[in-house]
């Protein structure tokens, strides 16, 4: 280790002298992923807790790889294709601008650029994942003064941008498991056929099985309310949301990979229990009791809560220590106000799935929640 060290120390010369200072915050973060920052951290959000910057990153970036295994296991290699483009348009973003204001680089889009695309269908073509993470990184952080200061998740932002601006990109699915061992390059998928059940496939080294579209769990139950009794029946079984073996987001379809990763992130306190709970506890009982009076409109709350990405969203976009609350009350009430949303999205509106809104609209909700608690406790003080 000191041999790394003073290996560090020789070669931070030319980045403080020359002209080469410019990427001063590039050779820090380079430093930094190597060896323990020498420093306390003194920006937002870690004044928030004890945690460092890269400890608290690295926990979630852990936390994410049981979604990733089995993502890739389902979808094949392009996921990694996808995660490539993510990371390298990301971060080349971050890079630019803190070379630009002289910062240093912040360990955020570790977990960014790999959430952004665990949200995305596996069809969907490499250029419009380079162009949701840019405009989630520029629009969602960058414009707001970077990590620890922006008001929207960036990740969900670049998501709700590319659902926006091409819905049917945005349904790209594949069956799981027909792409083993799937292929690098990008789907030739024609747009007429992103929302019919088309061959549409590429013929590479890599593999020559067939990527097909299809419907995801979420959109067969909608239809399947027009029959409430025999819903079971027409809906995607239940042991197959669980175990994952459904048509959805990368890393959205496996119940059982994403409650590990919760597990895991709830032991080391790096997820908030309250948003979590609340959440679930708003999507439940609401749920449950829309259910209870309205079958024919509402879909079971059992069903539903392990399909589409109610449970990825809660546990890997609620939780993001900046745009949610800071205060413990306001982090119940704001998972609270996500599980409700998507209950009322999902079933009310055009969308089937309404996670990505409603943690969005939470984002909005979250600084003034705060502000209520804060008031609150200063009155009760002052009488």
């Amino acid at each position: 280790m000191k041999g790394l060290e003073r290996l560090f120390a020789r070669l931070r010369r030319p980045f403080e002298r020359t002209p080469l200072r410019f990427f001063r915050p590039l050779f820090d973060a380079i430093e930094a992923f190597h060896l323990w920052p020498a420093t306390e951290p003194d920006k937002p959000p870690w004044v928030r807790d004890p945690l460092d910057v890269k400890r608290y990153m690295s926990m979630v970036v852990i936390g994410l790889v049981p979604p990733l295994l089995v993502g890739l296991y389902l979808f094949g290699l392009r996921v990694l294709a996808v995660i490539l483009v993510s990371y390298a348009v990301g971060g080349a973003i971050e890079v630019l601008f803190a070379c630009v204001r002289r910062e240093e680089i912040n360990e955020g889009f570790l977990v960014t650029g790999l959430i952004f695309p665990l949200a995305l269908p596996p069809g969907i073509p490499l250029w419009m994942v380079a162009v949701g993470v840019a405009a989630g990184v520029i629009l969602g952080k960058e414009l707001f003064g970077g990590t620890g200061r922006n008001l929207f998740n960036p990740a969900l932002l670049g998501r709700c941008i590319l659902t926006v601006g091409y819905p049917t990109a945005m349904g790209a699915w594949i069956e799981p498991k027909a792409a083993w061992p799937g292929r690098l390059l990008e789907y030739a998928v024609a747009p007429e056929s992103y929302a019919g059940a088309a061959d549409a496939a590429v013929d590479t080294a890599a593999s020559a099985v067939d990527a097909v579209t299809m419907a995801t769990p979420l959109v067969e139950g909608k239809a399947a309310l027009e029959a409430p009794e025999t819903f079971y029946e027409q809906a995607e079984p239940v042991a197959n949301l669980v175990w994952g073996n459904v048509a959805g987001c990368i890393g959205e379809t496996s119940a059982v990979a994403i409650l590990l990763g919760a597990a895991f992130l709830l032991l080391v306190g790096v997820v908030p229990w309250r948003t979590v709970a609340g959440s679930l506890a708003g999507f439940l009982v609401l749920g449950a009791a829309l259910h209870a009076a309205a079958p024919a409109t509402f879909g079971p709350v059992g069903w539903h809560l392990f399909a589409g990405g109610f449970l990825f969203g809660t546990v890997y976009m609620a939780t993001d220590p900046v745009s949610s609350p800071i205060t413990k009350p306001a982090k119940m009430v704001y998972g609270l106000l996500i599980g409700v949303l998507v209950v009322l999205i999902r079933n009310l509106t055009g969308y089937v799935e309404g996670v990505t809104f409603a943690i969005l609209l939470g984002n909005i909700a979250a600084p003034t929640l705060d502000e209520i608690v804060v008031r609150w406790r200063t009155r009760r003080l002052e009488t």
